[in-house]
């Protein structure tokens, strides 16, 4: 299946980051938008705080004139931005007195974190979770409760 090209470079990014080691949900140029701008931190001031998907004055004036960052507007990164943080199990917004997990650099916690950052990426372009593998899992249990016949087939003279 053929997805949007902002899609698939953004799934491209994270996948890489994710398996090199330079995903990090604390830090604007390694979180998943910083991955997906290119490690760049300049989304961070399309709000005032991390993890809020309110836009502030810079981020408004960006979306009024529709301007995008690979593709995305930035109510769309802030939106992408907030799945990653709460995926890896941070209280939003991003505060040094709100929960965050032990260890963000833990691969369960990322990888908790991408699922919800892919799933937000997944609705932005109205395609399905390419997450969800739940299908997988449904094909197993109804083979499983697929009846088995025993025919015997004999030939008779």
């Amino acid at each position: 299946m053929k997805y949007r090209e902002r899609f698939e470079h953004a799934i491209t990014k994270l996948y890489n980051a994710f398996n090199n080691g330079t995903l990090h949900p604390e830090c604007a140029c390694n979180c998943a938008v910083g991955n997906i701008c290119d490690q760049k931190d300049f989304w961070k001031h399309f709000s005032d705080d991390h993890g809020s998907t309110r836009l502030n004055y810079v981020g408004k004036v960006n979306e009024a004139f529709g301007k995008r960052f690979n593709g995305y507007l930035p109510s769309e990164l802030l939106l992408i931005e907030q799945a990653f943080l709460k995926g890896c199990g941070y209280a939003l917004p991003l505060h040094h007195r709100n929960d965050k997990p032990e260890d963000p650099k833990n691969k369960w916690v990322q990888f908790q974190g991408l699922c919800e950052a892919i799933s937000c990426l997944c609705a932005l372009d109205n395609i399905g979770n390419v997450m969800d593998y739940s299908d997988l899992f449904k094909s197993v249990v109804l083979k499983a409760e697929e009846p088995e016949y025993d025919y015997k087939i004999t030939a008779q003279s």
